[in-house]
């Protein structure tokens, strides 16, 4: 299978085209490169640096590339930078989804799996939370996201595109190769692996959620089962299907809390992380776990490496080997 990775360079997309190669197939990638890492992409990998929103340039590289199925990891994906921008999000997470669905259609590649995330949900009512959740993102992040996944939906209807998309919450860990390098860094696993560096402490937002420990209980998911997800997806959209846009959500099932995954990485680092304790974030409810069985029973997806100390462990073998402790940037 010949495969193209939108977001190939970046932490997931990276991951994915490892597994993807590993398993046998060609690999293009597509990454602009604004976040992520030219050295991420294996050497058997062919990149193309540019985005995935230029008609022409996406054109000319599916009539090129001759590819079976695309892999879209790409995305903009703050948070906090959506709700500041949003005008960015709806151009680069829709407006240039469309291109790139529009660019498949052009060049007859029917087979699409969409990287997406949990953050469709908003805040459920229930947990863990299943697909038939009701859709009800509060951020322009987790709206455009749901914006492609609609398009998906009706693509398929109209046009027969095969499509996948996964819903997903927190990614974490690393391979021998990739790992997690953002700038600005939001995520609380890397952010506590940089608070053991340096000494500085990382701030905890509200220690009085009605959890067992008063500190907010998230859903993680290993980068490397989430490739296995993609691999499976991909496969997946081979076969004809009465649901030509299917959903599955992604996750262990469970969730752990910050107090947590900080108190773990302290097991994993071998000494104390200094914390601070901060207010509430606006939106952050106090439980967020995905209910994965229809992954599991459809897609044959179950993750493999579910605990927080596999998860963290090799995010810190990865960081030491790969990272300047002194300023957090990769090494050579």
């Amino acid at each position: 299978m010949r495969v193209l990775v939108t977001g190939g360079a970046g932490y997931v997309g990276s991951v994915s085209v490892e597994r993807l190669v590993e398993a046998g197939h060609e690999v293009v990638v597509l990454d602009d490169l604004s976040t992520g890492h030219r050295e991420a992409v294996p050497s058997v990998a062919s990149l193309e640096v540019g985005s995935y929103g230029d008609a022409d340039l996406v054109g000319r590289l599916l009539e090129r590339a001759r590819v079976d199925a695309i892999l879209h990891c790409a995305a903009r994906s703050l948070v906090g930078e959506s709700v500041r921008d949003p005008a960015r999000y709806y151009r680069d997470n829709v407006a240039g989804g469309i291109v790139l669905l529009d660019a498949a259609r052009q060049a007859d590649v029917e087979r699409l799996v969409f990287s997406s995330t949990a953050a469709v949900y908003g805040e459920p009512a229930t947990s863990p939370i299943p697909e038939t959740a009701p859709l009800a993102p509060i951020n322009p992040y987790g709206e455009t996201k749901r914006d492609l996944e609609g398009a998906l939906r009706f693509y398929g209807q109209a046009y027969g595109l095969r499509s996948v998309s996964l819903r997903y919450f927190n990614v974490a860990g690393a391979t021998d190769r990739n790992g997690e390098l953002h700038e600005p860094e939001t995520h609380l696993i890397p952010n506590v692996l940089r608070a053991a560096e340096t000494g500085q402490p990382i701030t905890l937002y509200g220690d009085d959620y009605p959890t067992p420990d008063g500190t907010c209980i998230r859903d993680y998911i290993h980068v490397a089962d989430l490739a296995d997800a993609h691999l499976l997806a991909l496969m997946a959209t081979a076969a004809p299907d009465d649901e030509p846009a299917a959903v599955f959500n992604l996750g262990i099932g469970g969730g752990f809390s910050v107090r947590e995954v900080v108190a773990t990485a302290e097991s994993v680092v071998g000494r104390p992380i200094p914390t601070t304790i901060g207010p509430r974030r606006v939106g952050d409810p106090a439980v967020l776990v995905a209910a994965p069985g229809q992954a599991q029973s459809r897609l044959g997806w179950s993750a493999a490496r579910p605990s927080l100390e596999e998860m963290i462990g090799s995010a810190w073998d990865w960081r030491r080997r790969n990272l300047d402790p002194a300023t957090g940037r990769r090494l050579g």
